[in-house]
C-alpha cells in the first residue's frame, strides 16, 4: 500500500513538472494559440447566425460542444501519442522496472493531459466572453456543471487513449488507426451538426461513446433550460450523462492496468532499441 501511495505520488509530481514545462513550451503555446484563434475565427464567422427553429445564436449552441470535442479529443490523441513515443524511448521500460511503476505512469498522465486542458479553455472561454453574448454558463450550478462534466469526462476518455497508444505499433499509426475513428466519433456527437439531423442508427451509434455525453453535459451548463428541447429526448439527462461517463471511466480503470502490464511484459531493451532505430530511419 505504501508503495502503490508512493507510486502515486511520484505520478502526480511528474504530471505537473510535465504541465510546466509544456505551457512554457513555445509549440505547446502555439499550438493553444492555433486552437483558440481557430475555434474563435469559426464562431465570428458564424456569429449573426441562429439555430433553426430557436432565437439562440449559433455560438451559444456551438461553443459548449466544441469545448466538449476538444477535450475529448486531447485526452484521447495526446495519450495515445505519448504512450506510444514513451514506449520508443525506453521510458515505460523504466516505469516497468520500478515498484508500481505503472501505476505512477498512469497517473502522471492523467495529471498532465487533465491540467492542460485548462490553458486551452482559457484562451477560447475568455475571448468568447468579450466578443459573444449569452454564451457563458449562468451561475454557480452551471460552473460545477463543467467541473464536474470535464471531470467525469476526462476519466472516461483517457483509458481510451493509452489503450490506444499501447496496441499500436508505432507513433505513425497513432495519426491514422487512432486519429481517424476519433474524427469520425466526434463529427457524429452532435459537435458541429444537431445528432437529431443524422440517420437513427447513427444517432445510436454517437450515443454508445462518451464524446456525445460530455458535449450533451456541457451544453446542460451553458445553455438556458428552454434548449433541452433541442436534444435527443427533450432534456438534458443529466442522471444519464453521469451514469455513462462514470461507466466508461469504471471500465477504463479496469482494463486500462491490464493492456499496459500486458504491453510492458512484451517489451525489452532489444524492441526499444529496434523502434528507435525504426524512427530515425522514418526521420530521415
Amino acid at each position: 500500500m505504501t508503495l502503490t501511495l508512493n507510486a502515486v505520488r511520484l505520478g502526480v509530481r511528474r504530471g505537473w513538472t510535465e504541465f510546466l514545462n509544456s505551457v512554457r513550451s513555445p509549440q505547446d503555446q502555439g499550438f493553444y494559440l492555433f486552437t483558440g484563434v481557430a475555434t474563435l475565427a469559426f464562431l465570428w464567422f458564424n456569429r449573426d447566425d441562429t439555430v433553426e427553429g430557436t432565437t439562440l445564436l449559433y455560438p451559444t449552441v456551438a461553443l459548449p460542444s466544441i469545448l466538449g470535442a476538444l477535450v475529448a479529443f486531447g485526452v484521447v490523441i495526446g495519450p495515445a501519442f505519448a504512450l506510444a513515443m514513451e514506449r520508443e524511448d525506453g521510458t515505460l521500460l523504466r516505469h516497468k522496472a520500478l515498484p508500481h511503476g505503472m501505476e505512477g505512469y498512469v497517473t502522471g498522465q492523467l495529471v498532465f493531459h487533465s491540467l492542460s486542458a485548462l490553458p486551452q479553455f482559457l484562451v477560447i472561454l475568455v475571448p468568447s466572453a468579450l466578443l459573444f453574448d449569452d454564451v457563458m454558463p449562468s451561475g454557480v450550478g452551471g460552473w460545477l456543471t463543467v467541473a464536474w462534466v470535464l471531470v467525469l469526462g476526462m476519466l472516461a476518455t483517457l483509458p481510451i487513449g493509452m489503450v490506444l497508444g499501447s496496441v499500436v505499433p508505432n507513433t505513425q499509426k497513432v495519426g491514422t488507426w487512432g486519429m481517424l475513428p476519433v474524427l469520425v466519433v466526434t463529427g457524429i456527437s452532435g459537435i458541429f451538426v444537431p445528432v437529431q439531423a443524422l440517420w437513427g442508427w447513427v444517432q445510436t451509434v454517437a450515443q454508445v461513446f462518451p464524446t456525445y455525453w460530455i458535449g450533451l453535459g456541457m451544453r446542460s451548463a451553458f445553455l438556458p433550460d428552454a434548449a433541452a428541447s433541442l436534444e435527443l429526448g427533450g432534456s438534458w439527462r443529466t442522471g444519464q450523462v453521469a451514469l455513462v461517463l462514470a461507466a466508461w471511466a469504471v471500465a477504463g480503470l479496469l482494463v486500462t492496468p491490464g493492456v499496459l502490464r500486458r504491453m510492458a511484459r512484451r517489451q525489452s531493451g532489444s524492441q526499444v532499441a529496434a523502434a528507435r532505430d525504426a524512427a530515425l530511419q522514418w526521420v530521415r
